[in-house]
């Protein structure tokens, strides 16, 4: 919801208040009661002075003054007039729009204390019928105060734009001290196979696999078996369950659901004999204590990925938005020197100038390129790193073939975010410093099976630079997914980084080149 400025904040309370002198004044004037005008009269004033302040200041005039005046004006007039008991509603819903209900309670208690004091000390007491007129009007201010406490914190002030951050600071500091307690950690794949494990111990099974769901597909997160086309059966009887929820035998293969969290599908050995349908019932109550472990892992990694997309797309609008749209302005600054330069040789460093800004400002979008692309928006990991290196070529001039080879199944998101931020920044190194002529990438995805490497004919390793992190960066994110990278230089000079999660992958076809991503 859009947030109202300040000027409608004050165009609302300056409304509530004329609202209410209207409302009062009206039977008063017809009754000619000349106190209750002489009283309405002061509390306009208080009124005109609060809109005045709030209008001038950031704060308007402190809540609990007003309500304490406005009160006062009610306890001098109350033994000859009820009529301007009315104006007590609105200092509780002036307070609620700027403080919420921490000012309503201040202002009605201010009010209060302001009219029942003065009538003690005046008048001595108040009247039943002075008394019931207080409640009414007291209770009235109290329900607009929270509506206006309603109102204030859904479009009225401008939003806090780190409270998320705030609660989040909460929670965290709260999962840390939780940590302590989580005997197993929130590693995705050592749970994982935990969960594998005792299927083991109470299933002779020979081949194993534990799904995830990703969107309307599963993932495999572990699969154990010798046989690929024992997996093939698998993943197609998991698939089934995913959709039905119930428990599926076929034979010696089996698969059955660990609520909306994971499948966990195999295939019994030939050389046993059991009732595998009790046996499954019973498993699945033994699992779910490791269940709420692996679940809690999954949710963490999600956060983890969120929160990072989140804000890689925030820091590419600011480069783009700030950055970018500076140094062009820049460019065009120098465009206008170099439209009338005092010498030739002012010309040459004007076009040297012109020249070293446009560089910078291809980079910047060529950064804001990086950081927004994502594998979430495209339909594989080999789409992405193809979509990627088809920018990077179209920006650099450097030729980048991709070559790709992909079962339809795709990794966890999580596998194939880290996988495509390796090879992207494989492919960024091999332009930016290796000043590689061409580009070769090959991306093999069996999951939970894949492999990448990018191969360049460029200068080959040189002496690391005290501000590149490149490569510590793709080793961390390695580490995270379990996976091996390796550096080595090839047969023209140049270097190959290859990154491995698995077993090294097979297929039955041949590698294919994918037209969309070759660039010649």
């Amino acid at each position: 919801m859009t947030p109202v400025p300040r000027q409608q904040l004050f165009r609302i309370t300056a409304a509530a208040r004329i609202f209410v002198l209207v409302a009062i004044a009206a039977p008063v004037l017809w009754e000619r009661d000349v106190v209750a005008v002489a009283a309405l009269a002061v509390i306009a004033a208080i009124w005109v002075l609060a809109q005045a302040a709030s209008w001038r200041a950031t704060r308007s005039m402190p809540w609990t003054l007003e309500a304490a005046l406005v009160g006062a004006v009610c306890a001098f007039t109350i033994e000859s007039t009820l009529s301007v008991l009315a104006a007590l509603a609105i200092s509780p819903f002036v307070a609620g729009l700027h403080r919420g209900l921490s000012g309503v309670a201040q202002s009605v208690s201010a009010q209060l204390t302001a009219l029942v004091s003065i009538s003690l000390l005046v008048f001595g007491g108040l009247t039943t019928e002075a008394s019931l007129g207080i409640f009414t009007w007291t209770v009235t201010g109290i329900g607009v105060g929270f509506i206006a406490t309603f109102v204030r914190s859904t479009s009225v002030l401008e939003p806090d734009t780190v409270s998320s951050y705030r609660y989040a600071q909460g929670l965290i500091r709260e999962l840390i001290g939780l940590s302590e307690g989580l005997s197993s950690g929130l590693d995705v794949n050592a749970l994982g196979g935990a969960l594998l494990s005792q299927v083991r111990d109470r299933l002779p099974a020979v081949s194993l696999a534990l799904y995830v769901p990703r969107g309307e597909t599963l993932a495999p997160l572990i699969t154990e078996s010798p046989d690929p086309d024992a997996l093939a059966r698998i993943e197609q009887l998991a698939t089934e369950v995913w959709g039905s929820g119930r428990t599926a035998v076929e034979h010696r293969t089996f698969a059955f659901a660990l609520g909306e969290t994971a499948i966990i599908a195999g295939t019994l050995s030939d050389r046993v004999d059991l009732d595998l349908g009790a046996r499954l019932t019973e498993l699945v109550a033994d699992l779910q204590a490791g269940l709420v472990q692996f679940d809690t892992a999954l949710l963490f990694s999600h956060f983890r990925d969120t929160a990072t997309a989140d804000e890689r797309r925030r820091l590419s609008r600011e480069m783009h938005d700030g950055v970018a749209q500076d140094i062009a302005s820049l460019g065009y600054a120098v465009d206008a020197l170099a439209a009338r330069p005092a010498s030739p040789e002012q010309a040459k460093q004007l076009a040297a100038l012109r020249a070293q800004v446009t560089a910078i400002v291809s980079e910047v979008r060529s950064s804001v390129l990086t950081l927004r692309t994502s594998v979430g928006e495209s339909e594989s990991l080999g789409a992405a790193v193809g979509s990627v290196a088809r920018n990077l070529s179209e920006v650099s001039g450097v030729p980048i073939t991709v070559t790709l080879d992909e079962h339809t199944t795709r990794l966890r998101a999580e596998v194939e975010a880290e996988l495509f931020r390796i090879a992207q920044e494989a492919m960024n190194n091999a332009v930016k410093h290796a000043r590689a002529t061409a580009i070769e990438v090959e991306c093999q995805v069996y999951a939970p099976r894949a492999r990448i490497s990018v191969c360049d004919n460029g200068r080959g390793l040189q002496q690391g630079r005290t501000d590149s992190y490149g490569l510590k960066i793709m080793r961390e994110r390695a580490q995270l997914i379990k996976a091996d990278l390796s550096v080595s230089e090839n047969e023209t000079g140049g270097l190959t980084v290859t990154v491995q999660i698995g077993p090294a992958a097979t297929s039955s076809e041949p590698a294919r080149p994918d037209p969309e991503s070759v660039t010649a």
